[in-house]
């Protein structure tokens, strides 16, 4: 009888042994949960957790687990960062999975998104070590399936900066000359009629009579007397040089049979104390200090004069040197100088573009929708004229959005060795980076263009790269673009993404894919058939994305 209770003893203790140490059973699919699920690209990435709740008496006390995540696509098996779970009697640093209560663990799961993945399965593979044996277990699907929305985010579509030209048609071109008079008197004297001042004022009025490219539209007259003397004195004195002055003026129109032209004017100042000041802070006079003091202290012209004279030791200075200079009659003549007309620019481009100065040239550019002639125009540019660099960065500009971007990036070095500090070229250069993944680049690039207009649409597209989707909504702000709905669509906007949506003005395919994934995260069937089908209708090959979109697995297609 003892015999055998020995023996039952003794088997019921190879029994529990063997339960605790004996091969690992099957995991099972309701052990795991995947969050998301199906997955979800965020940036350029994949990421999802997979939990692992382990049921009590499961893993056994001296089993080593290798738990790998592999995502499946096609023919390709892509295997993210294996974890280690290891039971209580195993040394070493894995997780420990208790044997009689079993445990939660999480194993994180990463990949490099490539479009191939919208269609896939995420399985967990297990290699188990148990002292000497090695044995693997079947895997276990996790999660189906990624979703690609974000991907549809597109650099390629952002405007690149334009270096714009700084062509006006009408110029406003301002000559003068001035006529000096002596102390106390208003006739004016022949020499100041024949100085070289004169005669190039002159000169430049004669010449808009027979050049219909120059329009005279104004000629004003600015007559002074200097401030010493009584102030009525002075105000009469400068209303003579005035009127006389005007006279002069009247006959030598006169005489060149001068008569289209847009007013003459005229008026004058009895004491010009702002001349007077600012003659004074400009010259070297020893006590010039004291009287700048006085003209502050004092606003009244008689109190500022006496007190001037009182300062007898720089009186005569200001006699001598700064006060004649303030009895004078200014002419100055307003010439608008009219440029080449739209008409003249094109056909001067198509016959001989040598005769177009840079800035006309540049402009040329503006006048056409058509890239292929933009970009000849630009092409022409940085021949005629290799210095400057806006016919490099509007060429890049053209490539760029023709999607030659290996030419675009040659280009935007050309712009950028001749202007450093240009932030149109450093915002192109970093779109470029941005469309070759060199997200460190287009970075770097797009801080050296921080205040320029239209880099809110690059920063959007850079942040959504990185998967900061509230980021990308606030560079993008009132944008009404594609990128800007994604933005939108990824942060759970709906409504701002659809009038996002309906406000591009020239809907492509991709506005109206979006608008399908907006029915379907809404609920909206009849929303998500008539976009898709304008899509399809513009881009037929989203035929096969919206098949294998998981956005739409809940619809017809």
């Amino acid at each position: 009888m003892k015999k055998i209770l020995v023996y039952s003893f003794v088997a019921g203790g190879l029994l529990v042994m063997s339960s605790c140490n004996g091969k690992m059973g099957q995991f099972k699919s309701e052990y795991f949960s995947t969050n998301p699920n199906p997955l979800e690209v965020v940036g350029q990435e994949v990421p999802a957790v997979v939990t692992a709740n382990i049921p009590a008496k499961f893993f056994k006390k001296n089993a080593q687990v290798t738990i790998t995540p592999v995502l499946v696509y096609g023919s390709t098996e892509n295997a993210a960062a294996p974890m280690m779970l290891q039971g209580e009697k195993v040394r070493g640093n894995a997780p420990v999975v208790s044997y009689n209560n079993g445990g939660a663990v999480t194993i994180p799961v990463n990949y490099f998104y490539n479009p191939e993945m919208m269609k896939s399965e995420l399985y967990l593979t297990f290699n188990v070590t148990q002292g000497s044996k090695q044995y693997a277990l079947p895997k276990v699907k996790v999660a189906d399936g990624v979703i690609a929305t974000a991907a549809l985010a597109d650099a390629g579509t952002v405007n690149p900066a334009t270096a714009n030209d700084a062509f006006q048609r009408v110029i406003n071109e301002k000559y003068s000359a001035d006529i000096r008079f002596l102390i106390n008197q208003a006739n004016i004297r022949q020499n100041q009629l024949g100085t070289k001042e004169m005669g190039e004022l002159q000169n430049k009025i004669r010449g808009t009579k027979d050049d219909a490219n120059l329009v005279l539209n104004e000629i004003n007259i600015q007559s002074y007397a200097s401030p010493e003397g009584a102030l009525d004195f002075n105000a009469r004195l400068a209303e003579n040089r005035e009127k006389n002055t005007q006279q002069y003026l009247d006959k030598q129109l006169k005489k060149d049979k001068i008569t289209e032209f847009g007013e003459l004017t005229a008026q004058f100042t009895a004491e010009d104390w702002e001349g007077f000041q600012k003659l004074v802070a400009a010259s070297d006079i020893q006590d010039k200090d004291l009287i700048l003091s006085v003209l502050s202290q004092f606003k009244d012209p008689e109190v500022r004069e006496r007190e001037i004279r009182n300062l007898s030791s720089v009186f005569e200075v200001l006699a001598d040197e700064i006060l004649p200079q303030l009895r004078y009659s200014r002419i100055t003549a307003s010439i608008d100088v009219i440029g080449k007309s739209d008409e003249e620019i094109n056909k001067l481009f198509d016959t001989d573009p040598s005769q177009l100065s840079v800035e006309e040239l540049l402009y040329a550019a503006t006048l056409t929708n058509d890239n292929a002639r933009k970009q000849k125009i630009y092409e022409t540019a940085v021949k005629l004229y290799p210095n400057d660099f806006r016919g490099y960065n509007n060429l890049g500009k053209v490539q760029y959005i023709n999607k030659d971007y290996t030419s675009a990036l040659a280009n935007l070095q050309k712009a950028a060795q001749l202007a450093p500090n240009s932030s149109e070229v450093a915002m192109n250069q970093g779109l470029v980076s941005l469309v070759n993944k060199d997200f460190s680049a287009a970075k770097n690039s797009f801080s050296n263009a921080a205040g320029l207009d239209g880099l809110g649409d690059a920063l959007g597209v850079y942040y959504l790269s990185q998967g900061d989707n509230a980021a990308a909504v606030k560079a993008f702000g009132a944008s009404k673009t594609n990128n800007a709905a994604l933005a939108q669509i990824l942060t759970k906007d709906y409504a701002s993404a659809k009038n996002t949506l309906n406000a591009i003005s020239t809907p492509d395919a991709t506005t109206y894919y979006l608008m399908a994934v907006l029915g379907a995260r809404t609920n909206n069937a009849s929303m998500v058939n008539s976009n898709l089908q304008k899509a399809i209708q513009l881009d037929p090959t989203l035929a096969a994305k919206a098949q294998n979109d998981l956005e739409f697995a809940n619809f017809a297609k």
